[in-house]
């Protein structure tokens, strides 16, 4: 079925506080390299290595890995990477190809190691960092991977990790007041597709998708018009575009529903540096804010 849904508790409200990682300085022309395959993964790197590796991402800003076509460029970053850091949970299936083409010796590392995955009808939900408790084990895993990679450096990588761990408990514990007082009806939020239920499930939202967890299929006319029937009987009334995904459909179930169509969020790509979520905190909290501010408002 297109559309998914998940009722969850909810959490608490106030402003956020706690500062964004910024774009790392430039990095050593020696300094092993690090393939991501995702910018989300790709900042969590060189938040946690600092300038001990150079970080690339296969998929770039706003751009969908669901969809992602990868280039011979690829294969030659794979080649020379020393570390790949995947995500895992079936979000990369075209990397199980690229792996053994590139040849590379790399270390791999899957970020979501310990992760406990949501399953839904159409499989795992891959997108466990939209849950900022599942974004520690990430940076601890990443970690991991840089410390037995570089072992001289362990210490100060694992010491890096863990006030990245720390500056994410203290996003964790904002975000989860700006909830804190949204009755049961002002609970629920439609967005491009099924990106944001460990957010949901963290914060006590219900997150409905018009594309599912994947967005390589749109939903036929009959499978739209059902999302439609379903926004207006649920009470939905702000539908969210994704940054990596185009606004056609949204923008058809909110004139359709009577919904709002309300500005992008982040689900699958952070925003280019010039954007509103260049790093992963500044995504987490522009998304948690971007929804805060509309279910208040309805």
């Amino acid at each position: 079925m297109i559309l998914s849904r998940r009722t969850l508790m909810l959490g608490a409200a106030a402003a956020f506080a706690g500062p964004v990682v910024p774009f790392p300085s430039a990095l050593a022309a020696s300094a092993p390299a690090a393939v991501a395959t995702i910018s989300i993964l790709a900042d969590i790197t060189r938040a946690v290595a600092g300038d001990a590796v150079a970080v690339r991402s296969l998929v770039g800003p706003d751009a969908d890995p669901h969809t992602y076509e990868p280039r011979p460029s690829d294969l030659r970053a794979l080649a020379d990477a020393a570390l790949v850091v995947r995500n895992g949970l079936g979000l990369e299936g075209w990397l199980d190809r690229l792996l053994p083409a590139s040849g590379t010796k790399a270390r791999v590392v899957t970020a979501s190691d310990g992760v406990t995955p949501r399953h839904l009808d159409a499989g795992l939900d891959p997108h466990a960092w939209q849950n900022p408790r599942n974004g520690m084990l990430y940076a601890r895993n990443i970690a991991d991977g840089l410390a037995a990679l570089l072992p001289a450096q362990a210490a100060a990588i694992h010491a890096r990790a863990e006030d990245y761990v720390g500056r994410l408990e203290a996003l964790d514990g904002a975000i989860a007041k700006l909830f804190a007082d949204l009755p049961a009806g002002r609970r629920r939020i439609l967005t491009s597709h099924d990106a944001f239920f460990y957010f949901g499930a963290r914060y006590g939202l219900e997150f409905l998708g018009i594309e599912g967890i994947n967005t390589e299929a749109e939903p036929s006319a009959a499978d739209l018009a059902h999302v439609i029937a379903q926004v207006k009987q649920s009470g939905v009334r702000v539908v969210f575009v994704e940054n990596m995904t185009s606004p056609a459909l949204a923008r058809t179930v909110a004139h359709e529903s009577g919904a709002v169509l309300g500005p992008a969020v982040y689900s699958d790509a952070l925003s280019g540096p010039k954007g509103p979520a260049p790093t992963y905190l500044a995504m987490l909290r522009f998304n948690a804010e971007t929804f805060a501010r509309a279910l208040h408002r309805e």
